[in-house]
C-alpha cells in the first residue's frame, strides 16, 4: 500500500500511487516540481496535472516553473 497521501482522490489511484512512489505525498512538495517533471512521472497525465494545479492555486501556490 502507498504511504499516506494529502494529495486528492480527483487525480486517480494510479497517478497518486506513482507520485508517492517518487516521494510526492503533501501539496508542498508539488512547489519543488514542475509540469514537465510530474508529466513525465508514468501514470500521471495532463488532467492529473491540470487537477493539482487547480489544487495547489486554491492554496496559493504553484508548481515550480
Amino acid at each position: 500500500m502507498s504511504p499516506e497521501s494529502e494529495l486528492t482522490t480527483r487525480i486517480g489511484t494510479v497517478a497518486r500511487r506513482e507520485l508517492a512512489v517518487h516521494g510526492i505525498t503533501r501539496y508542498d512538495q508539488l512547489t519543488e516540481r514542475t509540469r514537465g517533471e510530474l508529466l513525465a512521472i508514468h501514470g500521471v497525465g495532463p488532467k492529473a496535472v491540470r487537477i493539482l494545479d487547480e489544487e495547489l492555486a486554491a492554496r496559493g501556490q504553484a508548481l515550480a516553473g
